[in-house]
């Protein structure tokens, strides 16, 4: 078994290639996804303080109840909206994290999106 996944370090490559023209700032942050093989987590960032504002993951009691993958990645969303929305944030960059848009991805943009967020 080779020491590094080819598939990870593609995906790496695209995270640098994204990252390049991506940046957040308090006003406007990136909402940055990381998917697991069970899990998906969300975060606002602040690159310019290097602070992270909000987080939500299927970790969460909200998003546990849900079977499949998708619907929870909906209910992430949602509740990073929520969370955005009581610090004033309504406007966001969206930033994939190398995945391609489609499945949990995009059902967690479309779950953010319905609760408020603008991309």
């Amino acid at each position: 078994m080779a020491k590094t996944n080819p598939k990870e370090i593609a995906r790496q490559k695209r995270i640098k290639r994204i990252r390049k023209n991506i940046s957040g700032t308090s006003e406007c942050p990136r909402l940055r996804v990381f998917k697991s093989a069970r899990h998906i987590y969300a975060q606002l960032i602040d690159d310019v303080a290097g602070h992270t504002l909000a987080t939500a993951s299927t970790l969460e009691n909200e998003a546990k109840k849900e079977d499949g993958k998708v619907g929870p990645a909906h209910k992430v969303g949602l509740d990073l909206a929520k969370k955005a929305k009581k610090k004033g944030i309504d406007k966001v960059v969206f930033d994939r994290g190398g995945y391609i848009y489609h499945g949990r991805v995009k059902s967690l943009s479309e779950g953010a999106r319905e609760g408020g967020l603008k991309f």
